[in-house]
């Protein structure tokens, strides 16, 4: 890890989550066995974000528009939300840096040094190996706090009271 970056709190990743509007899922796939796939349709399905796919080999996920690069989008987006490998993210964070963006968010088991000097240096909040969906599920009650889900869905016959 860089010397001059902390990772965010719980609680401030919280305050992020809470804060934003908009995000932009970088590396999306089509691929419903795919993780972006996944938090996708959770995004959209439990969440009030705008979301908004980021790759150059899509066209449409889940019946959106894809776009081939962070600058083609609508708008800035608040978030921007990486699924590619970890040597890949300078370029990403480059771009979100460039894109405005205000949060660079690197998802689970993904982490660069370079990556995280060059989002925190241009002044973005950046969060790495950490799952938004994970986070934004965790905060809001569907999740343990130690990321597991609290026994909704369970195999044991619940007796009726």
């Amino acid at each position: 890890m860089t010397s001059t970056w902390t990772p965010p709190s719980a609680a401030r990743r919280l305050q992020i989550l809470q804060q934003v509007n908009s995000i932009a899922i970088v590396g999306a796939s089509s691929n419903p066995a795919r993780a972006s796939y996944f938090v996708a349709t959770y995004l959209l399905g439990s969440t009030r974000y705008r979301l908004y796919f980021v790759s150059p080999r899509e066209t449409e996920i889940l019946g959106h528009a894809v776009y081939p690069t962070l600058a083609s989008l609508p708008e800035v987006p608040d978030i921007v939300d990486v699924f590619r490998r970890s040597s890949e993210l300078p370029a990403v964070a480059t771009e979100a840096v460039d894109t405005g963006a205000k949060v660079f968010w690197a998802q689970l088991g993904l982490h660069n040094d370079e990556a995280v000097q060059i989002a925190a240096g241009a002044g973005l909040e950046v969060v790495t190996d950490r799952c938004l969906k994970i986070e934004h599920a965790r905060f809001a009650g569907g999740l343990h706090a130690a990321g597991f889900d609290t026994g909704v869905i369970d195999s044991r016959r619940r007796r009726l009271v």
